[in-house]
């Protein structure tokens, strides 16, 4: 069921919160303005560290003795990542030989969600109404349901157990005669299932720590006697809980993974028997690891490939940033004529497109002057259609003369 709740805003109080977005508003742009310009000096650092990378990667074919002539060289080479390390899980009660073993927990909760939606009053005061929602999921976390705002839901929430997310790894991996550091080991992606077999004494143990008595209040469970088989194991998933196949608050779900002995392909320099980063002229670094046998030309292009799409979500953020910024500066333009309902949406959508237009016009300008720095000839296009926009912009909203004839 859903939980209404009804807010009103004077006129008075809107613009007195417009003004003070006008401080919020100089903050975001900065933010934003920073994050542009920042964001071109690293696309262009990295892009320039793997291309001088890629220029002086050797191979190193066969890692099966620790060769000296590539010792503080930057190399790319494929190989078996293996470990005679076994890893423990000690709440699960598993020990396997692994590079890295990994719990997930998830817990099934109430979770809140809102939705709101404003009217405007006569005078220029506002009305929101904002409408909750109340849905069990699994989520990562356990959920605070105190602070609900339908009072049938507060305190809810509860779980049988909480366990915390945990990875653990193996100190000791070799890559044939090399051994792997601890940024390579974390780097390696692959994961298999890990089965689960508790002993009764350890399923004991556990099933004595489980809050039944407030789990069966929550969930209407009549007797705690009840739950006398509440711990599920089934593979690699854990489960607490009533009944698998029908969830209840409170429930938890664990599942266990482990990162095999597996082949892998990594771009790093030698440091004697063991890798680091490699460090470029200016002063970028520059490691890969990749899954499986992968050459050093398509490792290179998935990094340049990597360092483009970070850039553009960067873009994006940096502009997103800079209009926030704008619209909160100059939102007070709006609210004062809030008496004025179709004026004020008149104002507003008119700021909307302005806003818009300048800030990507100002996103490109910063963008150009941070690529004066390190590539001129784009800068100059760039600042050219910076520019273009502003003009364009300026005489769209400036209204024409009108010319009287005699």
């Amino acid at each position: 069921m859903a939980y209404t709740e009804k807010t009103t805003t004077s006129y008075g109080k809107k613009v007195g919160n417009s003004f003070k977005g006008i401080f919020t508003g100089i903050i975001f742009f900065l933010l934003g303005t920073i994050a542009l310009f920042w964001n071109e000096g690293n696309f262009v650092k990295t892009k320039k560290a793997l291309n001088e990378g890629q220029g002086i990667v050797v191979e190193l074919k066969d890692n099966s003795t620790v060769k000296d002539e590539f010792n503080g060289k930057f190399v790319h080479s494929s190989g078996l990542a293996d470990t005679k390390d076994s890893l423990t899980d000690v709440f699960l009660g598993v020990k396997d030989l692994a590079i890295g073993l990994h719990r997930k927990v998830e817990y099934y909760q109430w979770v809140e969600k809102s939705k709101s939606e404003k009217k405007q009053k006569l005078g220029g005061g506002e009305e929101t109404i904002t409408t909750y929602t109340y849905q069990r999921e699994w989520t990562s976390a356990p959920v605070n349901s105190d602070n609900f705002k339908d009072a049938a839901y507060k305190g809810k929430n509860f779980v049988l157990a909480q366990v915390e997310n945990k990875s653990v790894y193996a100190e000791n991996v070799s890559f044939g005669a090399y051994k792997l550091p601890e940024f390579i080991i974390h780097s390696i992606q692959e994961e298999v299932p890990v089965n689960v077999q508790m002993s009764e004494e350890e399923i004991k143990n556990l099933d004595s720590k489980l809050n039944k008595k407030q789990y069966a209040t929550i969930n209407s469970i009549e007797q705690t006697s009840n739950l006398s088989n509440i711990i599920h194991i089934h593979n690699h998933v854990t489960y607490l809980g009533n009944n698998t196949s029908n969830p209840q608050v409170g429930d938890v779900r664990i599942t266990l993974v482990k990162t095999p002995p597996t082949t892998i392909s990594v771009l790093a320099k030698v440091n004697g028997n063991t890798f680091e980063p490699f460090l470029a002229k200016n002063g970028k670094t520059i490691s890969q690891v990749a899954q499986g046998t992968v050459n050093a030309e398509n490792m290179f292009a998935s990094a340049h490939s990597s360092n483009s799409m970070l850039t553009w979500a960067f873009r994006l953020v940096g502009f997103v940033l800079v209009f926030v910024g704008f619209r909160s500066m100059f939102g007070f333009l709006e609210t004062i004529f809030r008496f004025i309902p179709f004026l004020s949406n008149l104002i507003g959508s008119g700021l909307n497109i302005i806003l818009l237009g300048l800030g990507l016009g100002w996103s490109l300008l910063i963008i150009s002057i941070s690529w004066l720095f390190y590539r001129p000839f784009i800068a100059i296009i760039l600042i050219g259609i910076a520019i273009g926009l502003i003009f364009l912009l300026k005489r769209k909203t400036t209204a024409p003369k009108k010319v009287v004839s005699a």
